[in-house]
């Protein structure tokens, strides 16, 4: 069996401890079902659980899992039959023949034509992809979320008289297919993760699975954080605890239930909707919150009761509990280390350690912070976001050392050098004083300050404050004089004291003071 990629491995953990099927994880992480039981057999032998496994790296969770590992993928000779039927679909000028060749040409000793054209009838069969099924919703289990294909210019700017259109994401629940409607000015990542969590809060509880269409909100191409989802989406799922399982593309009966009411929305709350005018995306919200909770109590047309009763009898006790905050909305970036170890975000630079030069990293951007995370998923950073100010926010602990010893002095000013000097003696104050007065401007002084001040570490303090008293007594309070002193050892010398005169003593020869009177 070839190596599953780690991402997919801690995914699959992640979903079987919180207790979900193996069709359900499958759907979710895009493998078969037995991929994802050979993955929980392995995880077994190796006595391996989710938290241990999100704390290795790639290289170690890899070599636990699968010791033969040789970093080969195994390449079948099979064709992808599942691509094949995607493209048909997708695509309806293009017939067998052609899928066949360019098959071929990938795969030079792979199926002739015949054979490749009987095994995917045979797969056709055998998957059943020509007949349908009835599908029963568990209560509270599945949130069907989709953006509503129609757009209706509803807001209009009161300053400009600027129309804008409004984008409605639906969503509806379970068994009762209770809806949850929300307006934004446009369908861009934010705004997609931000209507989950006012979808969760309005139904005042959580499902266990949400099923997405495949839009570029919820699914991207492979990366990192996740070869499926997309990687903020997915910080929402493991936020709130649940499973993201997309619908199949063009596969509507796995979301039948959220088309079915986006059909109905369309009908009945757009066109109630079509010729009115709002000033703001909150007042168009309110006005769809009341169109709403008249739409619940209509009875339905082939079963009992109303969603709005439905609802409350089955899916809302199905519910798990919120979360005990709302999901911040987070956006994520990939970015490769400079040689100045800043990454760019919105227009500023963040600082990562030094030794990330050159790597890929992910940032995690929310409203207030900034983080940033290394291959192995491992956080090398953090930052309050900046919205406006300097451009560059650097963290000296990410600096190699003599970027931080330039960046130090940087940091220095006339106060600091003066109490810097007052803590190694009187005599280092006076001198440092008269360096920074001397000069007409203070900061000509600082480049001799610091280097005055950094001999208290190459002798010692009491040296250079001695040193710093024998250049007060000369009157020579420059770097220079003290740097010679304490290279010559001058300040171990003690200064000259003349000798006091001493009385004369009387003597014959001396005449004396009265001599002269």
């Amino acid at each position: 069996m070839r190596c599953e990629e780690p991402v997919r491995i801690l995914e699959i953990l992640r979903l079987t401890e919180k207790g979900h099927r193996q069709r359900e994880i499958a759907a979710s992480v895009g493998c078969a079902r037995s991929t994802v039981g050979e993955v929980q057999r392995r995880c077994r032998e190796a006595a391996l659980c989710y938290e241990a496994a999100s704390s290795m790296t790639d290289d170690v969770l890899k070599k636990l899992l699968y010791p033969a590992y040789t970093g080969k993928r195994y390449i079948k000779s099979e064709p992808d039959y599942p691509y094949i039927h995607q493209e048909l679909q997708k695509h309806p000028n293009l017939n067998l023949r052609y899928l066949w060749e360019e098959y071929k040409g990938k795969n030079p000793d792979g199926l002739e034509y015949s054979q490749f054209c009987e095994r995917y009838n045979r797969w056709r069969g055998n998957t059943g992809k020509n007949v349908t099924m009835h599908q029963e919703r568990e209560a509270g289990k599945e949130l069907f979320v989709d953006w509503m294909g129609d757009t209706l210019p509803l807001v209009i700017d009161p300053s400009t008289g600027e129309m804008f259109k409004a984008h409605f994401f639906v969503c509806t629940l379970g068994n009762s297919g209770f809806p949850y409607v929300e307006a934004f000015p446009d369908e861009k990542l934010d705004k997609w993760l931000l209507a989950h969590t006012h979808a969760f809060e309005y139904y005042g509880g959580v499902p266990r699975i949400v099923v997405p269409d495949n839009c570029k909100t919820a699914v991207s191409r492979p990366q990192y954080y996740d070869p499926v989802i997309n990687p903020a989406y997915w910080e929402l799922a493991k936020h709130y605890n649940v499973a993201v399982i997309p619908a199949r593309i063009r596969e509507p009966q796995d979301k039948a239930l959220v088309e079915e009411s986006i059909r109905w929305l369309e009908t009945w709350l757009l066109g109630w909707l079509r010729n009115q005018q709002f000033f703001s995306f909150g007042e168009l919200n309110t006005a769809i919150e009341y169109r709403l909770s008249e739409l619940v109590r209509r009875p339905f047309q082939k079963r009992p009761g109303t969603r709005l009763s439905v609802f409350n009898e089955l899916d809302r006790p199905g519910l798990r509990p919120l979360a005990l905050s709302p999901f911040e909305t987070a956006d994520m970036k990939l970015r490769a280390v400079p040689d100045n170890y800043h990454v760019e975000y919105d227009g500023f630079y963040y600082s990562v350690p030094y030794t990330a030069y050159r790597q890929k990293v992910t940032i995690r951007a929310t409203s207030t912070s900034i983080e940033i995370f290394d291959q192995n998923r491992i956080r090398i950073a953090s930052h309050a976001r900046r919205h406006s100010g300097k451009r560059y926010i650097t963290d000296p602990a990410h600096m190699p050392e003599h970027h931080r010893r330039y960046w130090d002095s940087k940091q220095f000013n006339g106060s600091r050098y003066r109490f810097w000097a007052e803590n190694i003696g009187e005599n280092t104050l006076y001198v440092i004083d008269k360096m920074l007065t001397v000069q007409k401007i203070e900061e000509q002084a600082y480049k001799s300050c610091m280097g005055l001040l950094q001999m208290s570490k190459k002798y010692s303090p009491e040296r250079l404050e001695i040193a710093c008293a024998k250049a007060k007594a000369m009157n020579s309070c420059t770097y220079t004089t003290v740097a010679n002193i304490l290279k010559n050892g001058q300040d171990f010398v003690k200064p000259f004291v003349p000798a006091s005169p001493k009385a004369a003593s009387g003597h014959e020869n001396i005449r004396g003071a009265s001599y002269y009177v």
